[in-house]
């Protein structure tokens, strides 16, 4: 079972990726918990199940580490992009950002 997302780059898709990271964290817990709850039955069918599911136990970590490098590479993508953006335009950078400072200084006064 191979895991395609394309937009897993999308900002749009952020808190779907959080929540799908989230529910297969406690599917792996849970799996984890019945593996050795499971232990001592010795039965033909009990020991297929689990041989099935500590295979997809490794699948579901293995996709986790993708996505977990996958989120790190995009991360350090936009610090890079954002550097650069800054280093060629620092004027630029400078007046905006003492303006999102005036503009939340004047929100934060009116409350």
């Amino acid at each position: 079972m191979d895991v395609h997302i394309p937009s897993l780059g999308r900002p749009d898709s952020k808190l779907a990726r959080e929540r799908l990271a989230a529910d297969l964290q406690a599917v792996v817990r849970d799996s984890e918990d019945l593996l050795k709850a499971t232990a001592r039955d010795m039965s033909d069918a009990a020991q297929q199940a689990r041989a099935r599911l500590s295979a997809a136990l490794d699948k579901a970590r293995a996709t986790c580490a993708d996505w977990q490098e996958q989120s790190m590479a995009v991360a350090k993508e936009a610090a890079k992009s954002t550097d650069a953006a800054i280093r060629s335009h620092p004027y630029e950078s400078i007046a905006v950002a003492f303006g999102v400072g005036v503009l939340l200084g004047a929100l934060w006064k009116s409350r």
